[in-house]
């Protein structure tokens, strides 16, 4: 089941990083273009979060499972002076938690906002920030934790 999950993490962070690109590229370009907000535009931002929530879901069953996240959490001393078990027991999920409440309040915001401008304005502002925050946290392989493209 470990292994199954990891590799379903690994995989889904593609669709997670496509949504958020063309989220934020679209929200961008109906803020500058004075578009109106469609329900396209909102049904994008809503699958959008529901992917990186998904994500966050599939992400802590992994950190209370992990052998990796077990052995950091039983000695955090030894674990805050190793790169890879800091990233793992402390950096990834608190940068990714910190990305996925970014986006969930850009969501939020835009959803109550009477103005379409604005409902672009909070999207692409949050979901950048999200997705920078997020993009900063995955182990790619050329990261300094490397986890391979799968």
């Amino acid at each position: 089941m470990y292994i199954g999950l990891i590799h379903l993490h690994s995989a889904l962070r593609y669709v997670v990083v496509l949504l958020l690109i063309v989220a934020v590229l679209k929200a961008f370009a109906g803020w500058f273009g004075n578009k109106s907000y469609t329900e396209g535009d909102r049904k994008l931002a809503l699958f959008t979060m529901i992917s990186v929530h998904l994500q966050l879901v599939i992400g802590l069953i992994l950190y209370f499972i992990s052998p990796v996240v077990q052995s950091a959490l039983a000695n955090m001393g030894a674990a805050m002076k190793d790169t890879e078990l800091r990233f793992w027991a402390v950096e990834h999920i608190a940068t990714n938690i910190i990305g996925i409440i970014l986006i969930t309040i850009g969501y939020s915001t835009a959803k109550r906002a009477s103005v379409d401008k604005a409902k672009f304005m909070r999207t692409a502002i949050f979901y950048l920030i999200g997705f920078v925050l997020i993009m900063s946290a995955i182990p790619w392989p050329w990261s300094r934790v490397d986890r391979g493209w799968f």
